[in-house]
């Protein structure tokens, strides 16, 4: 066998002798696409990959490269030469690194062969430096297409019915890992060109906010139609294609259906749990009946619970994945603007005792979060205004320029604006990555993870009282609780009075919840004081609160007098 004459980043040596430098010989650097990246196009023999791939280069005045002509090229020989003497296992390496060179230089449109994407390598490689497209052709399309393609050695051994059908069982589930997939029927080529051509137009890619932990890293992938495109999203990373879906019966007549779509177009297996919606599920029964599903199915260390749903199925799906198995691996496809920009984002888990909330729980970090923000088109007004909480809790914290960007483009995302929600939810899940990351299990004496639970201590004390049952959201109790926290600021002397009057005036002008009088309910401060004194952050029986000096200046304060609460509280509208 010959010699290595090439080097690559794999540890085996590669025994294909390639000419890498022949690669692009005499190319022009060209302009790049909307998306400023190459377009691979993947599909099987037939689907119009050279032909349309032409049309697209002249349209978006890119080089058309071939990847087989390219392979050819640097190798000195034909692919079935290659095949023929370096096995298949050995070609697909040699392929790997003739693609990766091309997609390194300047943007282009590759056509690729219709094994290259079943590579984890080249997926991988494409996935970081392109945008994929999969030419999707239905089996009569494409015999009709290859009938006449004699030089086809698989075609030879067969019938092309045959083996058409049995590489689209094959390929079908890994080629749906592209970022585009555009159905290119019997019609011309020309038409197949442009919509393809307008797909990626129309593309948008994800926004991605990384979390980075000492012992973790995930991203939070933020678009629309997450949730349809989710097995293309997970499938480079579930440890095996099967997963658990949690979701509750509300959010699975709206949101399950487009889920298992996307989970059996990629070729993951799923089964799912219902359970009841509502802050009623988070309870030591409903884990119980969680857990004892999972393992009547049969999970396995590598089998992945996906949480789909708001907080509550976030939070006990991801204390199952925790503790079953000693852990599960755990994705969180949140459906609430509440859930995407909260407690899908930093590995909290747990359910509610009598006790009080979250008294039981864990820290188990998904491995990824997909946050659609179409899911957001199916919300009442009242869950986006509780979402919105959540955001605004951020700037109010510990990132003025956030409370500004909130002051200006709130309205919007009330109204329903999708480029300034998906904005609004990346600078929030940004803000609390870095919070997370710098202590993520909330180990800090003093501020730390800590200071995400502003308005927490009044809000959770509110719903607490009200017995978790509807009537008043978390995001409701956050919104108040963000005043009551300035204003138990100001009381003490920390904060000015003028950030104060600007937080109100901004709650009031978007018609968020911002006194105790909104719940239209009647509070005793002494009742809701004792809710407080139940909080899992008391420490030697004192009262814990994160106030702030100013607006983006949150702090910890560990031991606040009783009284002053009191005196808040009753200056709110709380009866003694």
């Amino acid at each position: 066998m010959a010699r290595p004459t090439s080097t690559h980043n794999d540890a085996t040596p590669l025994f294909i002798p390639l000419d890498l430098d022949a690669l692009g010989q005499g190319r022009h650097a060209a302009t790049a696409p909307p998306q400023g990246r190459s377009i691979v196009l993947v599909g099987l023999m037939g689907a119009g990959k050279t032909t349309i791939g032409r049309m697209l280069a002249t349209q978006l005045n890119l080089e058309f490269v071939d990847s087989d002509e390219e392979i050819e090229r640097a190798a000195g020989c034909s692919i079935a030469d290659l095949f023929q003497k370096y096995g298949e296992a050995e070609f697909r390496r040699g392929e790997h690194m003739v693609l990766r060179r091309l997609l390194s230089g300047p943007p282009i449109v590759l056509a690729t062969g219709g094994g290259a994407f079943m590579d984890p390598r080249t997926r991988a490689c494409v996935r970081e430096n392109a945008t994929s497209v999969w030419l999707r052709c239905t089996l009569p399309v494409l015999l009709n297409r290859v009938q006449d393609r004699t030089h086809r050695p698989l075609l030879n051994v067969e019938s092309p019915a045959t083996v058409l059908s049995d590489l689209m069982r094959a390929r079908h589930p890994v080629y749906a890992e592209a970022d585009i997939i555009v159905d290119c029927g019997d019609d011309n080529v020309e038409h197949s060109a442009e919509k393809v051509l307008g797909a990626i137009n129309t593309a948008r890619r994800p926004l991605l906010v990384p979390v980075e932990l000492e012992r973790a890293r995930y991203d939070v992938q933020i678009g629309a139609d997450m949730i349809r495109r989710a097995g293309a999203r997970l499938a480079p990373l579930l440890p095996q294609k099967r997963v658990m879906i949690v979701t509750d019966a509300n959010v699975a007549a709206l949101h399950l259906p487009a889920l298992l779509a996307g989970l059996e177009e990629t070729g993951i297996r799923h089964e799912t749990i219902t359970v009841p919606p509502g802050e009623g599920s988070k309870t030591l029964a409903e884990y119980g009946r969680v857990t004892n599903e999972l393992l009547a199915a049969g999970v396995e260390r590598g089998t992945t619970v996906v949480a789909l749903g708001g907080g509550v199925v976030g939070d006990l799906a991801g204390f199952a994945a925790a503790t079953t198995l000693r852990g599960l691996p755990f994705v969180q496809i949140p459906t609430t603007l509440l859930s995407q920009v909260d407690s899908s984002v930093g590995g909290k888990t747990g359910i509610n005792t009598p006790f009080g909330k979250n008294l039981l729980g864990a820290f188990h970090q998904p491995i990824s979060v997909l946050i659609d923000t179409t899911a957001l088109t199916t919300l009442p007004a009242r869950e986006i205004r509780a979402g919105y909480a959540e955001i605004l809790k951020s700037g109010l914290l510990g990132d003025a320029d956030l409370f500004e960007w909130c002051d200006r483009h709130g309205q919007a995302v009330l109204e329903g604006d999708s480029a300034m929600q998906a904005e609004a939810i990346r600078r929030a899940c940004a803000f609390k990555a870095a919070v997370v990351a710098d202590d993520e299990r909330e180990e800090r004496k003093a501020n730390g993870r800590a200071l995400l639970n502003l308005g927490h201590t009044f809000g959770h004390a509110l719903e607490a009282e009200l017995g978790y049952d509807g009537r008043l959201l978390h995001g409701e109790g956050v919104s108040i609780g963000l005043r009551l926290a300035f204003m138990l600021s100001v009381q003490l002397g920390y904060c000015p009075q003028a950030d104060l009057d600007r937080v109100t005036a901004h709650l009031e002008r978007l018609g968020m919840p911002a006194r105790i009088s909104d719940t239209g309910e009647e509070f005793s401060a002494a009742t809701l004081i004792r809710h407080m004194q139940r909080d899992k952050k008391m420490r030697d029986g004192r009262l814990s609160f994160v106030l702030v000096r100013g607006i983006g200046e949150a702090f910890t304060c560990r031991d606040v007098p009783d009284d002053a609460v009191a005196a808040v509280l009753r200056a709110d509208g709380c009866r003694p």
